[in-house]
């Protein structure tokens, strides 16, 4: 069991984690014509914004409140009427999604308050979706902030079935974590409906950051699950929520619409995968198909190849609770050691981690750590390149932002070919490293590899049976 301890330190050194509002920013951008919006001031919108674009390659809606020094002294009722009613009348939108920030949650703004007034006052929004959530930038992380505002939108959006005892079973809920990309989102969508299922995300990266090209131009976000399918999840058989930061938002649906829930921590591995694809096969009647029994069989295959390459490094981790625990798990699976792990804030799989110690803290913690325990492979997002640079070991990028690299939203690491390519994808790097720097590759590698060799009929005989 691993031990969570917190810097000690007087200042952050090379942030490792993002802002609340930015998390709950990004889970409303999975709503169907959706517009975020941020109430601060303009540089907390414009920092978000220009994040989010480095890192899709994708035009993102996002809007402001524009709060100047007088105005949060005296309130902010003025910039949110103003901001709601310019938003409705020039981008037409399907709802809009309020994530307060440190100078506003500071002032202690009553922003459920203002959204009566508003629709007081404008007897025309007064059935206009419109969800707030508080995510003062001064405590917790982008993880949190994501977790907050999907909690939000369940309580606000979902309907109770009118009868109970009418549920589809076809129909399955899915509150996937903000550690998975819209790749990974599409990948489960399809996983699912190969089970004869119909899936709803909540929220859906997958339908409007997947890196499409709309017909034509819109403000709001493109794609995505819509308001009244989010009212009618309350109807489906089962809700899957993947991730330890989506229990409160399973929990808040089976509160007000009684759907049951079943939560998958990880996704990533051979495990959790045999595990998800046993409850599809249980929740829909159907026998797994012989594709995922393929692709499960490549995966294994992958780990026995990969094994030779990962097994025995030194792992130098850094990313949110979730993607940590989920990344970090498999490739201790792989046989590479955890030395460094640091992470943005609190959550319960961090205990369970396969490591002596988890810190939160920043990205300096992460590099003396690494540089102290002798560390072969560092994995974070793009803002742990220079110290990737200066403890000359390589560099796997992996979360938000990666914006030095294309196609962040398509990478994949759920389901069997998302462990396989995340195996392939590690295992290069090492490959090319050791090729750059001429290195002759450790006694221990090729001892492993004759171990295999000797043993391979004995281990080729298990997968087989298996």
């Amino acid at each position: 069991m691993a031990k969570v301890v917190t810097a000690k330190k007087a200042c952050v050194v090379n942030p490792l984690k993002m802002s609340q509002p930015i998390g709950g920013a990004l889970a409303f951008m999975g709503l169907r014509g959706c517009m975020p919006l941020l109430h601060g001031s303009q540089g907390c919108t414009s920092f978000a914004l220009v994040l989010f674009v480095r890192h899709f390659k994708e035009a993102i809606p996002l809007q402001t409140t524009a709060m100047s020094e007088v105005a949060t002294v005296l309130g902010g009722y003025e910039n949110v009427e103003q901001a709601v009613l310019n938003i409705i009348k020039r981008t037409k939108p399907e709802i809009i999604g309020i994530c307060s920030t440190g100078v506003t949650e500071t002032k202690g703004d009553d922003v459920d308050g203002y959204i009566r007034l508003i629709r007081q006052n404008h007897p025309e929004l007064a059935d206009f979706p419109m969800v707030y959530v508080s995510t003062p930038d001064f405590k917790d992380a982008f993880q949190d902030g994501w977790e907050k505002a999907v909690t939000r939108m369940v309580e606000e959006l979902v309907k109770g079935p009118v009868n109970p005892a009418r549920r589809d079973p076809t129909l399955v809920n899915v509150l996937p974590g903000s550690h998975l990309t819209p790749g990974d989102i599409e990948e489960l969508r399809t996983i699912i409906e190969d089970f004869g299922l119909e899936p709803t995300f909540l929220p859906d990266l997958g339908g409007s950051l997947d890196g499409h090209i709309p017909v034509d131009f819109t403000p709001t976000t493109i794609g995505g699950v819509g308001v009244n399918e989010v009212a009618a999840m309350g109807h489906a058989g089962w809700t899957i929520a993947i991730g330890e930061q989506m229990r409160a938002a399973a929990v808040a649906l089976e509160n007000k619409a009684g759907v049951p829930f079943r939560l998958f921590e990880r996704l990533c591995g051979l495990g959790p995968n045999d595990a998800f694809i046993a409850f599809l096969s249980e929740i829909s009647g159907r026998p797994a198909p012989l594709k995922y029994r393929r692709q499960r069989g490549q995966l294994i295959d992958a780990m026995l190849d990969g094994h030779f390459h990962l097994g025995g490094r030194k792992l130098a981790i850094g990313a949110e609770p979730d993607l940590l625990y989920d990344v970090g798990s498999f490739l201790h699976e792989m046989g590479a050691h955890i030395e460094a792990a640091v992470t943005t804030t609190h959550s319960p799989v961090l205990e369970n981690l396969a490591t002596e110690e988890v810190l939160i803290g920043d990205l300096e913690d992460l590099e003396t750590q690494a540089r102290g325990k002798g560390c072969d492979l560092l994995v974070t997002h793009s803002h742990g390149r220079q110290a990737a640079e200066r403890l000359k070991i390589p560099f796997h990028r992996l979360g938000i932002p990666m914006f030095d690299r294309l196609g962040a939203g398509h990478k994949l690491s759920v389901g069997y070919r998302g462990g396989r390519e995340l195996i392939f994808a590690v295992a290069n790097l090492l490959i090319a490293h050791r090729e750059d720097n001429h290195q002759v590759a450790p006694d221990s590698f090729y001892d492993s590899r004759r171990e295999w060799a000797n043993d391979s009929g004995a281990a080729i005989a298990t997968v087989q049976r298996h």
